[in-house]
């Protein structure tokens, strides 16, 4: 079997600190994810994808605390829809803080967050601690992988780790919602 060994979540964090690219399960499928303050990591994400950087990529978290550094100022209505989804599989579109890396927002305005409520995510940012970049483990246009031997055969030596674990039962992606308007983007 092509690439990495699958790891616990303490060794995944460990990877994510030295730079590294992790594969891990989320709601509904496995994710590809890194530090989002690395940029060089986050270009090895991008090129694992053949993601353009202009789409930009969604942050996940697993406490406000997480979130929050990544976040520019929330009116009261937007918290309280946010308060109300998470934690989920919503992310929401917030006007982003001087800390969000333009290799994370692409060519949007907002940057996109999502607190996750999958256990191995939540530890895995826990142990991290703070959010991490969370794409769907799959080639642009493809599938995406749903297993860590799924993930293994197709990013193979991309990929520096890959978590232990299960996905959700969830089937379609999370929701995206602007946090201001109420409104679906996905």
């Amino acid at each position: 079997m092509a690439g990495p060994p699958p790891l616990d979540v303490e060794a995944g964090a460990a990877l994510l600190r030295e730079g590294g690219v992790l594969a891990y399960p989320t709601e509904s499928c496995f994710g590809l994810g890194c530090d989002p303050r690395n940029q060089a990591a986050v270009e090895r994400v991008l090129a694992a994808k053949g993601r353009a950087e202009a789409k930009g990529l969604i942050l996940i978290g697993a406490s406000w605390e997480h979130l929050a550094p990544y976040m520019g100022r929330l009116t009261v209505p937007m918290r309280r829809r946010m308060d109300r989804a998470w934690p989920g599989p919503v992310t929401f579109l917030v006007p982003p803080s001087a800390a969000v890396p333009p290799w994370v927002r692409g060519d949007h305005a907002r940057v996109a967050l999502r607190w996750t409520a999958h256990p191995h995510a939540a530890r895995l940012c826990k142990a991290f601690g703070g959010a991490l970049v969370s794409t769907s483990a799959n080639r642009e246009g493809e599938p995406p992988a749903r297993t860590a031997v799924q993930c293994r055969e197709t990013f193979g030596s991309a990929l520096d780790g890959c978590l232990r674990g299960r996905v959700g039962p969830r089937r379609a992606p999370s929701a995206i919602i602007d946090a201001e308007t109420g409104c679906r983007h996905r």
